[in-house]
């Protein structure tokens, strides 16, 4: 008998494998609610473990710690603050509105996502499975990615079948699926395929349920195939992948958002006039990496070949 995994929010009805439930995923993995919350290019920098930020202020109104340039940690959104991360849909009209003005935050519907990844999936169908797998995508700006996993129909937070999610990366598993039928290869190609797909989103939030629409993608995949659940192991790979190939970075920049400073210098010249004169000097931020899967190592994110 399929057990259902004990990291889901079973408080909102027919929506209990959409709305991860991070309390629940905390207290039973908390290794893992951990990375997915992970800011590699930050860490790199720092040399010290750094999370994602919050890069918006929609939950200021919770205390200091949940200001735009504050990292999300375990306990800020666990505990007594359960339930603070929802899907898009799971959220209130009036901040869905408010995401839309401030950030542009618009999510697409399945049928559009559907449109648009067949257009290019056209190009590759006489693909054999590697070169399939291997081929990598980017979806910019991502939200909650439902151009790589195509969980939930983005309007509404329903629960799509597995034969039906039309993601790019959904693509590549339903392919792993149906043709591979030994599990430690099945394993090593799924691997493959997380590792060239590829997102970025500016909220922290927003990423946050995108790492987790990823992992539990995998879940989704691994029970459909194989009639059992994962292992803690094989559940920390992908996580370890998705934390570094989905990450936080304004797109205009290709910093971590935030990170730059502006600093305005005001200089007075003493003459007949009393002239003030002004200068707006802007140091760049943080240039995010990512992980080259072929060395193993960090390089900026224009220098990946996506």
């Amino acid at each position: 008998m399929i057990t259902k995994p004990l990291f889901f929010n079973k408080n909102i009805p027919n929506l209990s494998v959409v709305n991860v439930n991070e309390n629940a995923l905390y207290q039973h993995c908390p290794e893992i609610l951990e990375i997915l919350l992970k800011d590699r290019t930050t860490s790199f920098y720092s040399k010290r473990k750094c999370n994602i930020i919050w890069a918006n202020h929609n939950y200021q109104y919770l205390g200091e710690h949940y200001k735009a340039t504050c990292q999300i940690t375990p306990n800020l959104i666990t505990g007594d603050n359960k339930g603070l991360i929802v899907p898009r849909a799971l959220k209130p009209k009036s901040e869905q509105k408010q995401r839309t003005k401030n950030k542009a935050e618009v999510f697409t519907p399945s049928w559009v996502v559907k449109l648009q990844n067949d257009a290019l999936d056209e190009n590759f169908i006489n693909d054999d499975l590697i070169t399939y797998i291997s081929r990598s995508w980017l979806e910019i700006t991502c939200g909650e990615a439902p151009y790589i996993a195509n969980r939930y129909e983005m309007t509404t937070a329903k629960k799509i079948p597995i034969k039906k999610r039309v993601g790019f990366l959904d693509r590549k598993l339903q392919r792993i699926n149906k043709e591979i039928h030994y599990k430690q290869q099945w394993q090593k190609l799924v691997k493959k395929a997380y590792q060239a797909s590829y997102g970025f989103e500016w909220n922290g939030d927003s990423l946050l349920l995108a790492r987790q629409n990823l992992l539990f993608t995998y879940w989704d995949f691994y029970v459909d195939k194989w009639q059992c659940e994962p292992s803690f192991a094989e559940l920390m790979q992908i996580a370890q992948i998705i934390s570094y190939n989905v990450f936080q970075m304004d797109g205009l920049t290709q910093c971590i958002p935030l990170s730059q400073k502006i600093e305005t210098i005001i200089h007075y010249q003493n003459d007949l006039f009393d002239n003030v004169q002004s200068k707006t000097i802007v140091t760049n931020g943080q240039r995010v990496k990512i992980k080259d899967w072929q060395t193993g190592k960090l390089i900026d994110f224009m220098e990946i070949n996506v």
